[in-house]
């Protein structure tokens, strides 16, 4: 996977073999991810590369991240579940997602459209994160390290491999990511569990 952002809007995440040409989800979508990406950097957010993606960042806490598909190229809110959504705008990612927690476009003129609203949604997110102000915790399901919620929220392949798998090995992958002090090593685990993961097995299976 990509580390620099700006090889995401030039030549995709690096996760397929449409990297680096003009098959790449990315380059269908040059202009309209362009205009997204102007939007969140304008609202005071630190731009970095997660999950091979462009994500944005407010101390430390992301706050959302832009994704490129075939069919649609989306913005994706992290803490989906304190968001409140006044203009019905919000999809979810698939049906193992909880809480919608994206917009989609299917043309680049969309963005244009609904700036206005992106650019409120984004301030909500902030707020957030301004306030500390976390999802309740959802009683009765196996508590996720944050890095691996977030890589199921902006990953629905990953995020439906994941929920098939066996509680015992779905465990598997908390407890060896718990085992990880520092946030960057969790996530580069989860990006090295991603093929075991979408092959349905655990993390000691071979």
């Amino acid at each position: 996977m990509i580390t620099l952002v700006d090889d995401y809007f030039a030549k995709g995440c690096g996760r397929c073999e449409r990297f680096a040409t003009t098959e790449c989800s990315t380059q269908l979508w040059t202009r309209g991810l362009a205009k997204l990406r102007r939007i969140c950097l304008e609202e005071e957010v630190v731009e970095t590369v997660k999950w091979g993606h462009p994500c944005f960042v407010r101390d430390g806490r992301n706050i959302a991240i832009i994704g490129a598909f075939r069919g649609d190229f989306r913005l994706s809110f992290f803490n989906a579940a304190l968001m409140t959504d006044p203009d019905g705008v919000l999809e979810k990612q698939g049906p193992n997602t909880r809480h919608p927690d994206m917009i989609r476009f299917t043309d680049e003129d969309r963005v244009r459209r609904l700036e206005p609203v992106i650019r409120s949604y984004l301030r909500e997110a902030i707020g957030y994160a301004d306030a500390k102000i976390s999802p309740p915790k959802e009683q009765g399901t196996l508590e996720l390290p944050a890095e691996l919620s977030e890589a199921l929220e902006v990953d629905p392949e990953l995020a439906e491999a994941f929920h098939k798998l066996t509680p015992g090995r779905k465990k598997s992958y908390v407890i060896n990511l718990r085992s990880a002090k520092k946030s960057e090593t969790r996530v580069a685990r989860i990006a090295k569990f991603r093929d075991k993961i979408i092959a349905g097995k655990g993390a000691m299976d071979r």
